[in-house]
């Protein structure tokens, strides 16, 4: 839940998600940000509220495939900090540390170099929690290469798919969908 009232600027932002009705597949609404971060002002004052509760609490800030890495990218620039990308299995360039996960129809494995210092303070940031395996195998993933989650940040959190209960605290800036 967002755990302030918006600001207009922010209330804006959120009115350029557009709902996608049966994508990708039947019975789903996608949120597309595309739009969102098409828009200089709305990526701005999103990017800002992504990072906030957590200024000056972390060193690096890292994104999880795909979407995740578009918002963490903006938060990293703005915060003054590196990125690290967490990815699917086999799409890093060289060897990585790895964490597989559940998914509702199988396993997902994620994927981190292996070479962020240990101690470093990690701000985890993806664009979406639903069911909340993919951000917790991100955390699993940094804790086990000697790092520490400050936080999780995400745009909206999916009501009713036991995500914040997989994951625990995290911030959202947008009224869950």
């Amino acid at each position: 839940m967002p755990e302030a009232t918006l600001s207009p600027a922010l209330v804006r932002a959120e009115a350029l998600i557009r709902n996608v009705p049966d994508y990708p597949q039947p019975g789903i609404i996608f949120r597309d940000i595309t739009p969102l971060l098409a828009d200089a002002e709305a990526l701005r004052v999103t990017t800002e509220a992504i990072i906030e509760p957590f200024a000056g609490q972390f060193d690096v800030i890292a994104g999880i495939e795909a979407r995740g890495f578009i918002l963490a990218s903006a938060a990293a620039i703005a915060a003054g900090v590196g990125l690290i990308p967490i990815r699917k299995a086999g799409k890093l360039p060289r060897p990585a540390a790895s964490v597989d996960y559940a998914l509702e129809y199988g396993t997902a494995t994620i994927e981190m170099h292996d070479d962020l210092p240990a101690g470093s303070r990690v701000l985890l940031i993806d664009d979406v929690l639903a069911t909340g395996g993919t951000l917790a195998a991100g955390r699993e993933l940094v804790e086990r290469l000697g790092s520490h989650v400050v936080g999780i940040s995400v745009l909206f959190e999916i009501d009713g798919l036991g995500g914040r209960e997989a994951v625990g605290d995290l911030h959202t800036v947008f009224h869950s969908a």
